[in-house]
């Protein structure tokens, strides 16, 4: 009777090791902060319908019992994106399903994994940069919520004040088709500079029709403007950047877009998939737990303004 006990033991610790082995390898991302959650609700263990799972981040259409026990993969920025799918994670895990987040400090891989199927979504970029990118590189992603908007702000370096810029100033920014034409709208709200009547979202330094100040616009990758900035005189700098970089726009920018303007829906940051994909159940789930009463406190509680939920 004691061999047969040990013999199932360890029987029974081989197959919890080789299910270990059967975890899915993702793309080489800068860092890989999976929001794993193993635990399974005593709901979904027993196999309950979806009816059962229509609170607050649960989508009463969707089939939870079905994706108990799968994993959906994201693609994200590591802030806030990350941070705020991690309040998601919490909300799927109840459901016993698992929600993995590969962080990327670049805007060009997000796309490219979820174009390729490596990840179910990203959620990292606004609707006009998705367009660009799609007409760029012949993707097929599309958005499928929207989640939050970050004021894009202008902050000080070597100068400390709009009043103190000087004739020939140098003032940073991104250098993306979409994030350069919003930055250089910003400097033109100001009174900084004017652009071309019609340049809209496809603006660059080109664009400008009026310079009074001769200030140089120095275009960059927008992960380094707040690395650079100590060298510029000013940059605007996207507020995820600003976020990751100890930056408030509420309390260190000089100037910021308004929270309540056309800027914030146009620039909302959203949660987007491959095309074909809009309709997934885990699509809809992952849709749901965000646009959750629980994730927009923690963007209100987190980030003090910085952020801001847009659902």
């Amino acid at each position: 009777m004691k061999n047969k006990f040990l013999s199932a033991l360890l029987a029974a610790a081989l197959t919890v090791s080789l299910a270990a082995c059967g975890a899915p390898s993702s793309a080489a991302p800068a860092s890989d902060t999976s929001s794993d959650s193993a635990a399974t609700s005593d709901s979904a263990a027993a196999g309950d319908t979806a009816a059962d799972f229509t609170g607050d981040g649960f989508d009463a259409e969707v089939d939870y019992a079905a994706l108990a026990g799968t994993t959906i993969t994201v693609a994200a920025s590591p802030v806030p994106h990350a941070e705020i799918l991690k309040v998601a994670a919490d909300i799927l895990a109840q459901a016993d399903i698992t929600l993995k987040v590969t962080e990327f400090t670049d805007y060009i891989q997000p796309n490219m994994v979820t174009e390729s199927d490596q990840v179910d979504a990203n959620y990292f970029q606004h609707g006009p940069y998705l367009d660009d990118f799609n007409a760029q590189n012949g993707t097929h992603l599309v958005s499928v919520a929207a989640i939050h908007y970050e004021p894009l702000g202008l902050y000080p370096g070597k100068t400390a004040s709009l009043d103190e810029l000087a004739d020939g100033a140098q003032i940073g920014v991104p250098n993306d088709t979409t994030n350069e034409a919003r930055a250089l709208q910003l400097l033109a709200a100001q009174g900084l500079i004017t652009l071309r009547e019609g340049a809209g979202l496809t603006a660059t330094k080109n664009d400008i029709a009026d310079n009074p100040k001769n200030l140089e616009i120095v275009e960059m990758e927008a992960a380094q403007l707040p690395r650079q900035l100590a060298s510029l005189d000013m940059a605007v700098i996207n507020g995820n950047y600003a976020t990751e970089a100890g930056f408030s726009s509420a309390a260190d920018a000089l100037v910021a877009e308004d929270a309540d303007s056309e800027a914030a829906q146009t620039y909302a940051n959203i949660l987007v998939v491959k095309e074909g994909n809009e309709d997934a159940p885990a699509t809809k789930a992952l849709v749901a737990a965000l646009k959750s009463q629980a994730v927009k406190d923690y963007i209100t509680e987190t980030y003090g303004g910085a952020v801001v939920a847009i659902f």
